[in-house]
């Protein structure tokens, strides 16, 4: 007699673990990072500690624990109202008085108190919603109709908003996203190669357009032409990445972050630092597009403070200054959690 499926397990335990540690670490880190504004502005580090701990840290592990509960499968049907939310609450940055403008982009959301970046919600919204349109359409991921198309139509709707803003790295990490979930799904790798080649000819136009991208691109491939300029930052993150050493300067001991490292809690903060299963198409899908985007974003943060690609405004997972992006990052390992306890044995 063939033993029933086991639809229901108990939590990944492992993985739950690992994810804590990763948590606490980054919340080590981070505080190491912000006594940097300590030294500089009280009131400053006591806002965004708040804001780290109570919106981030707070909310994520209750997200993260009412998701892991929850039946992943459930999301499916209500992915495209997550996704025009988000489309929704990204549009509303333009409004004046419920956006928020910083140093030149319109990201931010003020609500009372309350600022949050609608880009966090986005990510997630069009994961989700690729993963339920390619779940339903296994078959057809394969022509332009079944898989190009609702891709284009998605990722492009969500990068129009973030280009605007302007939030280039965004919409980039969206797109790498959805094409590696393109693929996983069955697309063909002309098709994947092709938008490649169109991002790329974007990427260059948008440069072109746009000087503080070319500013990037510049300094990635000429580090040293501008120190005191648009080359300060990377600059200033390799020299904290190298005097750190291979086991760093110790908790609280770093010198960059107290007076030359730009944003110490945002771009640069990892100079202070130095296959999924599933039982279902949606949740296959659903996760290789969550994993893709949480080490995608991480690697991206990663390579442009060492140097390996052109300067990125993408938080490092788990430990870059930004209560949204923490909370949401925890929402997304409670689907995963969720995933993982619906799994086949």
């Amino acid at each position: 007699m063939t033993p029933p499926v086991k639809k229901f397990s108990s939590v990944d335990t492992p993985f739950l673990l690992v994810m804590c540690a990763l948590v606490v670490f980054g919340l080590l880190i981070f505080t190491s990072a912000a006594l940097g504004l300590l030294a500089r502005d009280g009131a400053s580090f006591t806002s965004v500690a708040v804001n780290q701990l109570l919106l981030g840290l707070v909310c994520g592990g209750i997200a993260l624990w009412v998701l892991s509960r929850m039946d992943y499968r459930k999301w499916a049907a209500y992915t495209p109202y997550l996704f025009g939310l988000a489309i929704l609450l990204t549009a509303l940055t333009f409004v004046p008085h419920i956006g928020l403008q910083l140093k030149g982009a319109a990201r931010w959301l003020a609500l009372g108190p309350i600022t949050f970046q609608p880009v966090e919600i986005l990510k997630l919204a069009v994961i989700a919603f690729l993963a339920a349109i390619f779940a339903a359409r296994m078959k057809q991921v394969h022509t332009l109709r079944g898989g190009i198309l609702p891709l284009a139509l998605v990722v492009g709707s969500a990068a129009l908003l973030l280009l605007l803003q302007p939030d280039t790295d965004g919409a980039a990490i969206i797109g790498l996203s959805a094409l590696g979930m393109l693929f996983a799904a069955g697309g063909r790798m002309w098709h994947i190669f092709a938008i490649v080649l169109i991002g790329v000819g974007a990427i260059g136009l948008a440069a072109y357009e746009r000087p503080y991208l070319m500013d990037r691109f510049t300094t990635f491939l000429h580090p040293d032409a501008d120190p005191q300029g648009t080359g300060y930052q990377l600059q200033q993150s390799l020299i904290a990445v190298g005097s750190g050493g291979v086991a760093g300067k110790g908790f609280g001991q770093s010198i960059e972050k107290f007076s030359f490292l730009p944003e110490p809690i945002g771009d640069s903060i990892f100079a202070v630092a130095a296959e999924a299963r599933a039982p279902d198409p949606f949740g296959g899908l659903l996760a290789a597009g969550l994993v893709l985007l949480i080490i995608g974003q991480s690697f991206m943060n990663i390579s442009s403070t060492i140097g390996l690609i052109p300067l990125s405004g993408l938080p490092l997972i788990f430990v870059s200054h930004g209560g949204t992006a923490l909370a949401i990052s925890l929402a997304e390992i409670g689907i995963l959690l969720s995933i993982s306890r619906r799994m086949r044995h």
